[in-house]
């Protein structure tokens, strides 16, 4: 049950870093990316796949908290395409960005794989860093890095329902 994928997902900091991640399920976590809503289906993300391990140190240079990425197979950058909002869906590439992001996590668990989402924006310096390392245009916004690998931790979620954040009105 997805459920239990949820329970079980964790942000993992630690990867065996002789372990590989296929080309086919990177391909399933882009696929189950691009499957997450967006508004007015404007679909806005772009997403940049780093298997190299030189441009994955560059990155642990120029954001502090990703330095998970030394033993991690690959990084997924998520990014933001303004262009492709436009009307009512402008402004809402956070959410839609949010979604894809979300559902690479939930598939990564699904397959077995564990993942670290690393915010970038809104943090403006971070975008700029992350622009400038792969020569983004203006019009692309770097959301969030995403390590992806075979977890070298134990597995198991941290999160838990807490019935005190619910209010019900009937």
């Amino acid at each position: 049950m997805v459920i239990d994928v949820i329970r079980d997902r964790k942000s993992v900091r630690n990867f065996v870093s002789e372990a590989g991640v296929s080309e086919g399920q990177i391909r399933e976590l882009l696929e189950a990316a691009m499957l997450a809503p967006s508004a007015c289906n404007s679909r806005p993300w772009k997403f940049i796949v780093v298997q190299n391990r030189g441009k994955l140190c560059e990155i642990t240079s120029i954001h502090p908290y990703t330095q998970m990425l030394t033993t991690a197979s690959c990084a997924i950058v998520v990014c933001a395409d303004l262009s492709l909002q436009r009307g009512v869906s402008e402004g809402f590439f956070p959410q839609d960005c949010g979604a894809a992001t979300q559902n690479i996590l939930l598939q990564a668990a699904a397959l077995g794989l564990g993942t670290c989402w690393c915010g970038i924006y809104p943090k403006m310096d971070k975008v700029k860093d992350f622009r400038m390392l792969f020569e983004l245009p203006d019009s692309v916004v770097p959301f969030c890095v995403i390590a992806v690998g075979v977890s070298a931790e134990e597995r198991g979620g941290r999160g838990f329902y807490e019935e005190g954040k619910v209010t019900w009105i009937k």
